[in-house]
């Protein structure tokens, strides 16, 4: 039985993710900030071990690791992302810097400490994966409209980590995937979203089962077309 590892689980496409996979046989070993506040939709589902994890907290991120020690990890999704607070601390001439900092904390150091945390788990597992949830925000060459800069830069930050990842990783066989997973309904993506999370999942998934080494460090959207830097 393979093992995934997904953080931000609690709503939306993490939660999508946990119940799909759950659903596909694997063992979830799902990540929420508080796993005693986890919803019934999570701890409901079979084959699932809620984990308490504050991805925003280093020393939380390594622990984490080393509850897991020992345990082969096949699939590392990085989820877990913030919009990086109101959306008018965004534009030009009211950016606040602390929740800036914080954005970057949850959506960009995180997934690289928490690879880090997990390497040994992921070096047990033969052909081990590395997922990164993104945003076509994050895309230089595709902003055409501005605003937004601190989720943008932070996604274009993480985008840069991936893209990292995916050749430091090489030698050990462990492949990495930036994903954009289009835009969704869920509390960040709001009512008017295109797709459900079911799409965007199973779409995504079908993208993380496509990835080798041979593919590693590139940049896609739920549909599998790839998107530029």
């Amino acid at each position: 039985m393979p093992t995934v590892v997904i953080t931000g689980c609690n709503r939306g496409i993490g939660l999508e993710f946990a119940r799909q996979y759950a659903q596909g046989g694997w063992r979830v070993i799902a990540a929420v900030r508080d796993a005693a506040r986890a919803p019934q939709a999570l701890t409901g589902l079979p084959g699932i071990t809620v984990e308490s994890l504050d991805v925003s907290d280093p020393a939380a991120i390594r622990a984490f690791g080393q509850r897991l020690a020992g345990q082969p990890v096949d699939l590392l999704i990085h989820n877990a992302g913030t919009y990086g607070g109101d959306r008018t601390a965004q534009e030009f001439g009211s950016v606040d810097a602390a929740a800036w900092l914080d954005t970057f904390r949850i959506n960009t150091i995180a997934p690289l400490l928490l690879t880090e945390a997990l390497a040994p788990c992921l070096d047990a597992a033969p052909a081990a994966k590395v997922a990164i949830l993104t945003s076509q925000m994050g895309s230089i060459a595709d902003n055409t409209s501005g605003g937004a800069v601190i989720y943008r830069s932070s996604k274009a930050a993480v985008n840069m980590v991936g893209k990292t990842l995916g050749l430091d990783l090489v030698a050990r066989g462990i492949s990495v995937v930036l994903l954009h997973p289009g835009w969704v309904k869920t509390d960040m993506g709001g009512p008017n979203a295109l797709i459900t999370t079911e799409e965007s999942v199973t779409g995504l998934r079908q993208v993380i089962d496509g990835l080798s080494i041979e593919t590693t460090g590139r940049f896609f959207d739920y549909s599998g077309k790839e998107i530029p830097w």
